[in-house]
C-alpha cells in the first residue's frame, strides 16, 4: 500500500537532484535553499527505510535503491503532466497531442515523409515533434515525456523498459566535400585515413561503438586530430569549408550526398549496419493517433533504399 507521507515535493526532488548530478543544481531548478532540499530528501529516506543517494567530490550518485525509486518517480510524475496537459488539451478543443521524438538521421530522412503521410490520416492530431540524442529521447520515452521514438538501437543499458520494433537497416559512411583530394585516388584504402582530420561520434551517440568497431577491425588507431561531433547542422556547414572526414549515420547526410554537396568515400562499412526501429514502452496502450503514426512509419520505411 502507498504511503500517504509521499508527497509531490518528494517526487520531484529526487528527479532533479538525479537530473542536475547535484543538489546545488537541483536547489536551482526547483528554487529551493540546500537545506530545505536536504530535508526533503531525508524526510524521503526515513519514509522509504533506505538510502537513495550517496555523496562525493564527483556529485551525487544514486543507490540501487535510489535508481529503482527513480524510475517509477519518473515516470508517475510524466503521468501527472501528462493528465494536466490532458485536461487543458480538452478544454481548448479536445484535440488528441502525440510527442514523437527521432534521433538525426530519422529526423532528415524519414520523418518529413511520415509526417506528411500521417498528417492525411489524422489532420485533427496536434503533433510535437523533438529530435536529439539517443540517451536523452529514450530516457524521456521511459519517463513518458514521450509516445514513441524513432532511431537506432541503442546500447543495452539504454534500452530498458523500452521495446523496439525494427523498421530497417543503415549504415555508417564516412563524408566529405566533393572536391575532396581523397576523391581524387583510384584505390582507397582505411589506412589512408589517418592523415586527415576526422569529425567523429561521441561517447554515447548510437554510432560510437559501431564506428569503434570498424576501426578496430581495420588496424586503425585513435585519430590525433579529431573533433567529437555527431551534430548534422554543424557537420554539414563545416565540411564544405573544410578537408574533414566525417563518420556519421547515412540517413543524416542522404539529401546532401543526393545533390553532390557532400560525396561517400568508397570504403566498407557493412560492420557499422545496424537496426533503426521504432522504440515504445510495452506498457503503454496505443492512442489512435499512435496507431496512425505507426502505420505511416512502416509505410515509408518500407520505400527506403536499403543500405
Amino acid at each position: 500500500m502507498l504511503d500517504r507521507r509521499i508527497k509531490l515535493r518528494h517526487l520531484e526532488t529526487v528527479t532533479a537532484i538525479a537530473r542536475q548530478g547535484s543538489l546545488k543544481g537541483a536547489c536551482a531548478e526547483l528554487n529551493l535553499t540546500q537545506p530545505a532540499l536536504s530535508k526533503t530528501l531525508k524526510e524521503l529516506e526515513e519514509i522509504l527505510g533506505a538510502a537513495l543517494m550517496t555523496r562525493d567530490r564527483g556529485g551525487v550518485r544514486l543507490t540501487p535503491e535510489g535508481e529503482v525509486f527513480l524510475e517509477f518517480a519518473g515516470q508517475s510524475l510524466a503521468a501527472l503532466r501528462r493528465g494536466v496537459s490532458g485536461v487543458a488539451e480538452l478544454r481548448e478543443g479536445g484535440a488528441e497531442v502525440l510527442r514523437v521524438g527521432a534521433l538525426p538521421s530519422v529526423a532528415v530522412r524519414l520523418m518529413p515523409r511520415v509526417v506528411a503521410r500521417f498528417r492525411e490520416l489524422s489532420p485533427a492530431t496536434r503533433l510535437v515533434l523533438r529530435d536529439g540524442a539517443h540517451g536523452a529521447l529514450t530516457r524521456d520515452l521511459q519517463s513518458g515525456a514521450l509516445d514513441l521514438v524513432i532511431g537506432r538501437m541503442g546500447a543495452p543499458d539504454s534500452m530498458a523498459g523500452v521495446s523496439f520494433t525494427q523498421l530497417y537497416q543503415e549504415g555508417v559512411v564516412c563524408v566529405v566535400r566533393s572536391q575532396h583530394p581523397l576523391l581524387a585516388r583510384p584505390v582507397l584504402a582505411p589506412q589512408d585515413l589517418v592523415d586527415w582530420p576526422v569529425l567523429y561520434p561521441p561517447e554515447g551517440a548510437a554510432i560510437r561503438p559501431l564506428v569503434d568497431r570498424w576501426c578496430l577491425a581495420q588496424g586503425l588507431g585513435p585519430f590525433h586530430d579529431r573533433i567529437d561531433c555527431v551534430s548534422g547542422a554543424f557537420g554539414r556547414r563545416f565540411l564544405r569549408k573544410s578537408d574533414m572526414l566525417w563518420f556519421i549515420s547515412e540517413g543524416v547526410v542522404a539529401p546532401e550526398i543526393d545533390d553532390g554537396a557532400l560525396a561517400a568515400l568508397p570504403l566498407d562499412l557493412g560492420l557499422t549496419a545496424g537496426p533503426v526501429g521504432l522504440m515504445t514502452r510495452p506498457d503503454s496502450a496505443a492512442s489512435r493517433s499512435r496507431q496512425l503514426f505507426e502505420r505511416a512509419l512502416r509505410h515509408e520505411a518500407e520505400s527506403l533504399p536499403t543500405s
